[in-house]
């Protein structure tokens, strides 16, 4: 099951995923861009946000307004439509509505590699190379991986920090899909929340720092989060 965390107020751009996304809000775009994957179901804190999906027949849950993060507000949504523990949850955030299927579908194929092989892993997610002109922006977040290819860090900062300053250096921009079990989601949601999940607004960080694997997976993608005024129309312009 494919599914959308939705909050409506956002700091950075306010109501941001009932934009106009080439004739559709975005949160309805992003859902029925990766609809053919999967069941999609938007989980939500807004009554505006429950009538447009119904009104556009896509499922979804009203969900606490207390949740910090969007991975607590679907493994509310997951409780609540009682889900089995070995059911696939893939995170789709809503403001990817430009989100390549293919892309999310590399995140379920992991996950269920995880669960064939019984890796001890929490959670995978996606990465995608990026150009340095691209990783000094802090609202395109960064990765470092280890040799097993699992998350080391995850940063809004220019990571790694090349101290040579290699004219050339790439980096691996982070893709915001998250593939679970149910099991891993609601283990994920019973740690405590992190200091460094506070300090960079990442969610994920809270895995790491009680010591979880983040499976990756490397992908090509054109695709980005939609976080400012800006990046709307610079996604408009590239995919409208």
């Amino acid at each position: 099951m494919i599914i959308i965390p939705a909050r409506l107020n956002s700091s950075r751009f306010e109501n941001k995923i009932l934009v106009d996304i080439l004739g559709l809000p975005m949160v309805i775009r992003t859902a029925k861009q990766v609809s053919s994957l999967d069941h999609v179901v938007i989980a939500t804190d807004s009554k505006e946000v429950v009538e447009l999906a119904k009104q556009h027949g896509i499922d979804v849950v009203m969900t606490s307004r207390e949740h910090q993060s969007g991975t607590d507000r679907i493994n509310e949504a997951a409780n609540i439509l009682n889900l089995s523990f070995d059911e696939i949850i893939i995170n789709v955030q809503a403001d990817e509505p430009f989100i390549e299927p293919e892309v999310v579908q590399s995140v379920i194929n992991r996950v269920k590699q995880i669960k064939t092989n019984q890796e001890s892993i929490m959670m995978v997610s996606c990465h995608k190379k990026i150009n340095s002109e691209l990783a000094d922006d802090p609202n395109h977040v960064k990765v470092l991986l280890d040799n097993n290819n699992n998350a080391i860090y995850f940063s809004r900062s220019k990571i790694p920090y090349h101290r040579d300053h290699y004219e050339h250096s790439s980096y691996f921009g982070h893709l915001g899909i998250y593939g679970f079990t149910k099991e891993s989601l609601n283990a994920f949601c019973t740690l405590k929340s992190a200091p460094l999940e506070h300090i960079e607004k990442l969610e994920q960080l809270r895995a790491i720092y009680f010591g979880h694997t983040i499976a990756m997976v490397e992908v090509e993608s054109k695709s980005f989060g939609i976080d400012t005024q800006e990046d709307l129309k610079n996604a408009i312009k590239l995919f409208g």
